[in-house]
C-alpha cells in the first residue's frame, strides 16, 4: 500500500483562520467543501492566495484542501495565503527559502483596536461641550 503524505499547515490573519492541508495532486483547490472560484469572488483575493504556489512552481503538483473560519473576506485571503506558504515550506527546503525571502512566511500582527471605557470607539472621543 503507497502511503499518501500530506502536509498541514495554519494561517491566520486578523480573525480569520485557515488550517491548510497539501496532498499531492493535479492542482485542484477545495475552500469549505467548496470550489476556490465559488468561495473566492474577487480576481484580487484568488491571486494573492496563489502567490505561493506561483513563486514555487508548484501549482499543478498539490492539491488544496482548506478550511477558513472567521473574519471577512481579506482576512480570510491573507491567513489561507499563510497557510498555504507555511504547508508549502514544510515539503521542501528550497521552497521555504523561496517563500521566506518573498516575506510569505511572516503573520501580519495587524489587529483591530479595542474600544476603550468611557470613549466612542479605540480612538474617537465623545463630544466635549464647555456650556
Amino acid at each position: 500500500m503507497i502511503e499518501m503524505v500530506k502536509y498541514g499547515a495554519t494561517g491566520r490573519r486578523k480573525t480569520s483562520v485557515a488550517r491548510v492541508n497539501l496532498i499531492p495532486g493535479s492542482g485542484k483547490i477545495v475552500i469549505n467543501d467548496r470550489a476556490f472560484e465559488d468561495y473566492f469572488i474577487r480576481e484580487n483575493d484568488r491571486t494573492q492566495i496563489l502567490i505561493p504556489l506561483r513563486l514555487t512552481n508548484a501549482e499543478a503538483k498539490f492539491d488544496v484542501v482548506a478550511k477558513i473560519s472567521g473574519g471577512g473576506a481579506t482576512g480570510q485571503t491573507g491567513a489561507l495565503q499563510l497557510g498555504l506558504a507555511r504547508a508549502l515550506s514544510l515539503c521542501d527546503q528550497e521552497y521555504k527559502t523561496i517563500l521566506n525571502k518573498a516575506k510569505l512566511l511572516r503573520r501580519d500582527p495587524r489587529m483591530k483596536e479595542r474600544k476603550k471605557p468611557g470613549q466612542k470607539g479605540a480612538r474617537k472621543k465623545f463630544q466635549w461641550v464647555k456650556r
